[in-house]
């Protein structure tokens, strides 16, 4: 861990946070703007599974599937999951790398508190076990069983969870570093003048 937390610290550099911030919302922003609602056309009153954070029911995840239809399922399979393989390492990646270029702004180097660094690489994992189990659910329609739905939805659940507590590590480690830099008699950062 000490190994993983030391290369964090020395590969996070702000032109690298900077850098892979903009690509990694780039990737975002495709999936927002793109994939989702390309299959959400062949159902769009539906909410899919990747935009579910509480979770979903085997009924709820059944009546998803059969909504698509075949095109939907396929366009789910080819365009929707493709892209949400790059997004996770990405998200993980680049936000790790941000977690810790914040934190070694005032932090010793041996913190404990650099273990937070790792919580977007967890929601990355769980991204990829949800993309895993959707896919899997694609490929068995109809015959989706409910312990995938359950496994497919707890991955989803703890995805979500992760992400949201990785935003609130971030807003408590950006009030950290302007806290810190005050009383440094600092400028806080984007204070030009």
């Amino acid at each position: 861990m000490n190994r993983a937390i030391s290369f964090l610290q020395s590969a996070s550099s702000g032109r690298a946070v900077l850098i892979l911030f903009v690509l990694t919302n780039v990737v975002y922003g495709t999936i927002l703007g793109y994939s989702i609602p390309l299959v959400l056309s062949f159902s769009p009153e539906s909410i899919l599974f990747d935009m579910s954070p509480a979770g979903y029911s085997y009924a709820e995840a059944i009546e998803l599937l059969k909504s698509l239809g075949p095109d939907g399922r396929n366009a789910y399979l080819t365009i929707q999951i493709p892209i949400d393989l790059v997004y996770p390492a990405m998200f993980g990646v680049s936000y790790a790398l941000m977690i810790t270029w914040i934190l070694k702004q005032g932090l010793p180097k041996h913190s404990r508190v650099h273990l937070l660094a790792f919580v977007p690489v967890f929601a990355g994992l769980f991204d990829y076990l949800e993309n895993a189990s959707i896919v899997a659910m694609l490929y068995a329609f109809p015959d989706v069983s409910e312990n995938l739905v359950k496994s497919a939805s707890s991955f989803t659940i703890a995805k979500s969870g992760l992400t949201t507590l990785f935003f609130l590590v971030l807003l408590v480690s950006l009030v950290y570093l302007a806290i810190w830099r005050l009383k440094k008699g600092q400028r806080p950062i984007g204070n030009k003048g």
